[in-house]
C-alpha cells in the first residue's frame, strides 16, 4: 500500500473483525450450523480456520496467543479424522496445517503437531497408492484425487510448507508430475480431464466430463504447487516438463477481449471439440475459478520457468480486472473463495512478488470496497467465505512492510 491511511483502515477493520471472533462460545451463540464445513476440524468453516486468523495476528503482534490457543484447542477437540475424508481442508491435515503455524512461532503444540503430521503422512501415502493404481489402469482421475481442497495438490501444499525435504513431499510432487503425463487414447484431452461434472459427480450436463482450470478443484492448484516447488529448489525430476504441459493447455484456452485476458473456469468436452469458449462463460474474478487464482498460478509458472512474458501477461490480467468496475461488481461477497478478499489477497501477493507498483496502486480502492461491504451487514464467521478470511486479507495488506506471510499456502497462492 502506498499510504498509511489505507493501511490503518485495513488494520482497524481486521482488528474489529478479530475482536468479534475472539470467543468460540459467542461466535456460534445460536448453535453451530449444520454441515461438515462447520465442524471444528474444518479449515473452511470451522474452528481451525478461525484459529488461523488469530495465530497470524499473534505472530505479528496484533493479537494475543491466548485467543489463538483457545481456538486451536476448540479445533482439536473430539475425534480427529485421518480417514478417507481427511484432506487439507478437513481432519488431521487441516489441523496439522494450522498447528504448524503455531509451532513455527512457539514451542507449544510440538507433540500435537508431530501426531497430526504422522497421521497426515499416512493419509497422503494412502491417497498416493490409490492415485498411482488409477494411472496404471489408464483411467481418468476423480476430482478428489488431485484438487486442492480434497486431493493431493492440497496435501502437497501442506507438505511443501511443513517439511519440503521429506520423502513424502518428494513422492507427492512426483505424483503431480505423473498426473500431467499423456494418457493412451486421450482423444486430445489432457490427462487431468475428469469424467465427471464440476460437482465431482457424474452429470447429464457434462456427458463427456470436464476440464477444470480452477485453483480450488482444478489443475490450477497443481500448476501453482509445482511452480512453487521449482522456485524453492525442491522440484523433482520432470517438474519443468509438467509445468510446461499445464501451461500449454492454459495457453490454448486463454481468452482475450476489451477487458483483458482471462481463462475459463472449466470447459466441457463439447467446447474442447469445438475449440471455442463463449465470452459469456468468463468466470467471476474469484479465487476459486476466476482470474484471482488463475493469474497468480500463471505468474508463479512464469517465474518458475523464467518466462517474463508469461509473468507480464498474468500481472496485466489481474491489473485490468482491478480497474474494471463491471468485473468488480461481479464480486459482492466478502470471502476468500468467492469474494473480494480473495481478489485482494491474490493481487497483493502478485504485487509483492515482483514489486508491481501498478497493481499495488489499485489495492487501497479494493480494500475500501471490501471494508464497505463488511460494514453493510453480518457475515458468516468462517475462513473460506466469511469474516475470518476477510480479516486475514485486510490484516496482511495493512501490515505493509511486515515480512510476507505464508498462511495462504492453503489457497495455493504461496
Amino acid at each position: 500500500m502506498t499510504t498509511t491511511a489505507p493501511a490503518h483502515s485495513a488494520l482497524s477493520t481486521a482488528d474489529q473483525l478479530a475482536r468479534a471472533l475472539a470467543d468460540p462460545s459467542t461466535v456460534w451463540s445460536g448453535g453451530r450450523p449444520d454441515g461438515g464445513r462447520a465442524w471444528p476440524q474444518s479449515l473452511a468453516g470451522g474452528a481451525s480456520g478461525i484459529a488461523l486468523l488469530h495465530i497470524e495476528r499473534a505472530r505479528t503482534g496484533h493479537g494475543d496467543w491466548d485467543t489463538a490457543h483457545t481456538w486451536l484447542a476448540t479445533a482439536v477437540h473430539g475425534e480427529v479424522s485421518a480417514a478417507a475424508n481427511a484432506n487439507l481442508y478437513f481432519g488431521a491435515p487441516a489441523l496439522a496445517y494450522v498447528t504448524h503455524r503455531v509451532a513455527s512461532a512457539s514451542s507449544r503444540y510440538l507433540r500435537v503437531l508431530e501426531r497430526l503430521d504422522t497421521a497426515t503422512c499416512a493419509v497422503t501415502r494412502n491417497r498416493l497408492a490409490e492415485a498411482h493404481q488409477r494411472i496404471d489402469r489408464a483411467e481418468r482421475p476423480p476430482m478428489e484425487e488431485f484438487d486442492l481442497i480434497r486431493g493431493l495438490s492440497g496435501l502437497c501444499a501442506y507438505h511443501l510448507s511443513r517439511h519440503p525435504h521429506h520423502e513424502v513431499t518428494r513422492d507427492v510432487l512426483s505424483y503431480l508430475v505423473r498426473l500431467t503425463e499423456p494418457m493412451p487414447d486421450s482423444a486430445g484431452l489432457p490427462p487431468w480431464w475428469m469424467n465427471v461434472g464440476p460437482t465431482g459427480a457424474p452429470s447429464a450436463d457434462y456427458p463427456g466430463g470436464h476440464g477444470n482450470f480452477g485453483l480450488s478443484h482444478g489443475v490450477g492448484s497443481t500448476l501453482s504447487v509445482l511452480s512453487l516447488a521449482l522456485l524453492r529448489d525442491f522440484a523433482v525430476p520432470g517438474t519443468v516438463d509438467a509445468v510446461e504441459r499445464i501451461c500449454a493447455w492454459t495457453d490454448q484456452w486463454r481468452q482475450a477481449d476489451a477487458a483483458g485476458s482471462w481463462w475459463p473456469g472449466l470447459i466441457s468436452v463439447h467446447q474442447a471439440t469445438d475449440g471455442h469458449v463463449h465470452p459469456d462463460l468468463r468466470p467471476r474474478p474469484s479465487w476459486c475459478y476466476g482470474v484471482s487464482g488463475s493469474a497468480r498460478a500463471q505468474q508463479l509458472a512464469g517465474l518458475a520457468l523464467r518466462d517474463p512474458t508469461r509473468v507480464q501477461a498474468a500481472e496485466n490480467a489481474i491489473l485490468t480486472t482491478l480497474r474494471d468496475p463491471l468485473q468488480l461488481d461481479k464480486l459482492p461477497e466478502v470471502g476468500l473463495c468467492h469474494g473480494m478478499a480473495g481478489l485482494l489477497h491474490a493481487a497483493w501477493r502478485m504485487a509483492t512478488e515482483t514489486g508491481n507498483t501498478e497493481i499495488t496502486a489499485e489495492l487501497p480502492r479494493l480494500a475500501e470496497r471490501l471494508i464497505a461491504a463488511l460494514d453493510r451487514g453480518n457475515h458468516a464467521p468462517e475462513l473460506l467465505d466469511g469474516a475470518a478470511g476477510a480479516a486475514l486479507a485486510l490484516h496482511t495488506l495493512g501490515m505493509d512492510s511486515a515480512p510476507a506471510p505464508h498462511w495462504d499456502a492453503f489457497l495455493a497462492l504461496a
